[in-house]
C-alpha cells in the first residue's frame, strides 16, 4: 500500500459509515462503508502545529529541511525515462492529468485532453480568456445598484465561481498554487475584499507570464505591503533610533525566491565540506541591507506627497488596488548591500528593480520555486531529477529566457515523473488532496451550479463541520501548512528515500486530524444531500449520473473516472461500492428517488475513502 495511504489511514482518513451517518444525520440510506476504508485508529493525531515566528527556520520534522544532498536520478535537465505519449491512451489517463492541472475533472475537460493531447491542451489553456475577481465583484456590486456595497465574503465567493466555472482551468489552478507560495491572507482585517481580489488577480495575470514581473507586482501590491508591513516603511532615523522594517526583506528571500539554504540545481541542499552542515543563503546583515530597499513605498496615486504616504484616504478611490509607488523623501539614501551585491541608487524605484534583479537571477530560485510548484500540483516528494528538469526550464525556456512561467508549468505537468515516478519514489507518489481541492473536485464532478450565479460559498474555516480551510485565509505567511511537514510518529516519518536517507513529507497532513477528518465527512454528505453555501446556493446537478443509476457498475466507474482516476481505487473497493449501491432496489415504476439515492450513496462512499484523499 502507498505510504501516504498508510499514514492517512493511521490518522483516521478511513472512518466508517457509523461516523458518517451518526454525525451527519439522515438523508442517505443506512449502509456500511467498504472494508477497504476501515481505519487504524490507534495512531496519534497529526494536528496542525502552530506557525513559527516570521523568518524563523523550521525545526525538527515539522520541516524535513536539509538532510544532505540526494543523488540525481538522471542527467540534470533530461528525463529519467521515456518522454510520455502526448495523447492519452484512455480516459483515465486524461482524467488523471486534468486532476493535476485543474480544480477537478469534468467530462468536457477529459474529452478535450483526449482530442488535443497534453501539450495541445496546455497550449489552448495558455490562450483561454480569464475573468478577473475584480470583474466578478464589480458585476455583483452593480446588480445591487448601490456603489460600494461589498460583502465581506465576496472574495471567497468569487474564488469558487472561477474555480468551478472558469474556462481557464489551468490558470485558476496555477493561481491557487501561487497564492500558497506568495501568501496574503484576509485573516488580516486591513485587507478588504477589493484589495484581496486585486492581489489574486496579480497572481492570475502573471501565472503564464514571467516570474520577474510576478515578483515585482507582488512586491508593489498594497495587499502584500500591508500583510508584510513594508507599505509606509521609512528610512533610518538615528535620532529616534528608527530602523527600516525587515519583515518583507526576510520573507521575499525565505519564502518567495531563494529559501534558507543554498541549493544545487536539482533542489538538494549544498553542504559545507568542512563540517557537513547546510550553507545558509543569507544572514542578518543581508536582511538589514535588503530592508533598506523596501523603504519609501506607499499608496499609489497622482502625487508623492507626505499626506498620501501616511494616509490611504487621500486621493484616488483605486488606492486599494493600485501598485504602491515610491516616495523619495522616505527612501533610504546610500548603499544597500545584500547577498554580496551593493545597490548605490538613491531612488526607491531604481533600488527596487535592481534588488529584484539580484534575487531573480540567484541560482536558488529555479529549484526552490520549481519544487514548490511541483508539490502544489503533482507530488509532495519529487525526485531530484524532476526538480532539476523544472529548474532547467526556469533557467532557460529554450529560447534563452529566464523565468518563463509557461515553460515552468509545462515542465511541471509534462515531466515523465508526473505520470511515472522512479521506483525509489513510488511509495510516496502523489499528494494529499487538501480540503479545498477535495470540495472543488466533488463539485466539478457533479456539475454543481449556483442559484444566485454568485457561488455564495462563504468562510469554510471550521474543521468540525466544514473544510478547515478557506481560500485567501491562511493563518500565516507560511500558508496553511509547511512544504516540509512530516507527521510525527507516522509511517512517513519512518520511511527513507534514496541513498541519502531522506524523510518524505506530506504537507497537507499538517491540517489533518480527527476533527478535520470528521468535518470532511459531514461537509461532503451535506453537499451531496443538499448543496453548500449560503442558503445552499451551490447544488450538485446529478442528472447525467442518474441516467446511469440502473447500472451500478457503470455508475461507479463514471464516478471513479471523474474523482479518482488511473487505477487509484482498488478493484476490491470499487466492487464493494458497487455492491452497496446495488442493494438499493429500483421499483418497477417511479424509480427517480431510488436512482438519485444510488448516485448519492456511490458518491459519498467514494469521496470519504482514503484512496480519494490521495491525488496520484
Amino acid at each position: 500500500m502507498n505510504t501516504f495511504l498508510k499514514t492517512g489511514s493511521r490518522l483516521g482518513l478511513g472512518l466508517g459509515a457509523a461516523l458518517v451517518l451518526a454525525a451527519c444525520g439522515a438523508g442517505l440510506p443506512t449502509t456500511s462503508l467498504p472494508a477497504g476504508a476501515a481505519p487504524a485508529p490507534s495512531a496519534p493525531s497529526a494536528a496542525a502545529a502552530p506557525p513559527a515566528a516570521a523568518g524563523a527556520p523550521d525545526a525538527g520534522t515539522a520541516d524535513a529541511g536539509p538532510l544532505g544532498p540526494l543523488g540525481t536520478l538522471g542527467p540534470l535537465g533530461s528525463p529519467t525515462s521515456t518522454v510520455p505519449r502526448d495523447l492519452p491512451t484512455n480516459a483515465a489517463e486524461a482524467s488523471r492529468f486534468v486532476t493535476k492541472s485543474t480544480f477537478g475533472s469534468t467530462q468536457a475537460d477529459i474529452d478535450r485532453v483526449m482530442q488535443l493531447g497534453y501539450s495541445g491542451w496546455i497550449d489552448e489553456q495558455f490562450t483561454t480568456p480569464s475573468r478577473t475577481h475584480l470583474a466578478n465583484i464589480a458585476e455583483r456590486s452593480a446588480t445591487l445598484g448601490e456603489t460600494g456595497q461589498i460583502g465581506s465574503t465576496w472574495m471567497q465567493n468569487s474564488f469558487w465561481r472561477n474555480a468551478l466555472t472558469g474556462e481557464d482551468v489551468l490558470r485558476q489552478r496555477v493561481s491557487f498554487a501561487l497564492s500558497q507560495i506568495f501568501v496574503v491572507s484576509q485573516m488580516n482585517s486591513a485587507i478588504d475584499v477589493r484589495m484581496a481580489a486585486g492581489y489574486y488577480d496579480i497572481l492570475g495575470r502573471n501565472a503564464f507570464g514571467n516570474f520577474r514581473t510576478l515578483l515585482e507586482e507582488v512586491s508593489l501590491s498594497p495587499a502584500m505591503g500591508i500583510y508584510l508591513s513594508h507599505l509606509g516603511n521609512r528610512k533610518t532615523d538615528l535620532l529616534t533610533g528608527r530602523l527600516p522594517d525587515e519583515n518583507y526583506a526576510r520573507e521575499i528571500m525565505q519564502l518567495f525566491t531563494i529559501g534558507l539554504y543554498q541549493l544545487n540545481q536539482d533542489g538538494t541542499v549544498k553542504v559545507d565540506p568542512s563540517d557537513g552542515q547546510p550553507i545558509e543563503t543569507y544572514g542578518v546583515a543581508d536582511i538589514q541591507g535588503l530592508a533598506k530597499v523596501f523603504t519609501g513605498f506607499s499608496w499609489g496615486g497622482p502625487d508623492t506627497s507626505s499626506a498620501r504616504f501616511v494616509n490611504n484616504r487621500v486621493g484616488s478611490s483605486e488606492r486599494d488596488i493600485l501598485p504602491m509607488q515610491g516616495y523619495p523623501q522616505y527612501h533610504e539614501d546610500g548603499p544597500k548591500s545584500f547577498l554580496g551585491r551593493t545597490i548605490n541608487t538613491s531612488t526607491p524605484n531604481d533600488s527596487l528593480k535592481q534588488a529584484l534583479d539580484i534575487l531573480f537571477n540567484h541560482e536558488n530560485v529555479g529549484p526552490f520555486i520549481g519544487r514548490l510548484l511541483i508539490q502544489r500540483m503533482v507530488t509532495s516528494n519529487p525526485s531530484p531529477g524532476y526538480v532539476g528538469r523544472v529548474a532547467a526550464a526556469f533557467a532557460n525556456n529554450g529560447q534563452g529566457v529566464r523565468g518563463d512561467m509557461k515553460a515552468v508549468i509545462r515542465a511541471v505537468l509534462l515531466d515523465p515523473e508526473a505520470a511515472n515516478p522512479p521506483a525509489a519514489w513510488a511509495s510516496v507518489n502523489g499528494r494529499i488532496r487538501e480540503p479545498v481541492l477535495r470540495m472543488t473536485a466533488l463539485l466539478r464532478a457533479l456539475g454543481a451550479t449556483s442559484t444566485s450565479k454568485d457561488f455564495r460559498i462563504d468562510i469554510t474555516d471550521n474543521p468540525a463541520n466544514s473544510l478547515g480551510q478557506s481560500p485567501m485565509r491562511a493563518p500565516s505567511v507560511f500558508n496553511f501548512y509547511r512544504p516540509g511537514y512530516v507527521p510525527p510518529n507516522s509511517e512517513l516519518s519512518r520511511t527513507r528515500l534514496g541513498a541519502a536517507d531522506r524523510v518524505p513529507v506530506a504537507p497537507e497532513l499538517q491540517i489533518t486530524n480527527e476533527v478535520s477528518v470528521a468535518g470532511w465527512l459531514i461537509a461532503a454528505k451535506a453537499v451531496i444531500d443538499n448543496g453548500i453555501g449560503s442558503g445552499t446556493d451551490v447544488k450538485p446537478a446529478f442528472t447525467p449520473l442518474v441516467a446511469l443509476a440502473h447500472n451500478p457498475s457503470a455508475l461507479v466507474d463514471r464516478l471513479i473516472l471523474l474523482l479518482a482516476p488511473a487505477n487509484q481505487i482498488p478493484q476490491s473497493l470499487r466492487n464493494e461500492i458497487v455492491a452497496e449501491v446495488s442493494a438499493i432496489t429500483l421499483p418497477t415504476t417511479g424509480d427517480a428517488a431510488a436512482r438519485l439515492n444510488r448516485v448519492k450513496l456511490a458518491t459519498l462512499l467514494l469521496v470519504v475513502s482514503p484512496e480519494f484523499m490521495l491525488q496520484r
